[in-house]
């Protein structure tokens, strides 16, 4: 089974994001966690099923959040880069990586 590897700007990103949706209503915060691990997990079971979007990084969309897991793979690893909102450019994930 890969390794899932979760680089610090992605868990910055997983606290602004718990931050903010706790501020929204208390509770959501842990909603969002919740889809937040069963896409970790699906990607972890599955991690080729996800679409490429740049090069090797690819995206697994979160229920019911407007957020997509971007992660990058290797033989041995998996690396989530980035958590980040829709709306936003997907290439703020360019600054985190050589890719």
């Amino acid at each position: 089974m890969n390794v899932i590897l979760i680089t610090k700007e992605a868990l910055l990103d997983i606290d602004e994001i718990m931050l903010w949706y706790e501020e929204i209503r208390e509770g959501l915060s842990f909603d969002f966690e919740l889809c937040l691990e069963v896409g970790i997990n699906e990607i972890q079971r599955i991690p080729s099923s996800f679409q490429k979007r740049h090069k090797n990084v690819k995206i697994r969309f979160i229920n019911r959040f407007p957020y997509g897991i971007h992660y990058v793979t290797s033989e041995e690893n998996i690396s989530i880069i980035g958590i980040i909102h829709t709306s936003r450019s997907p290439t703020t994930w360019s600054k985190r990586t050589n890719l």
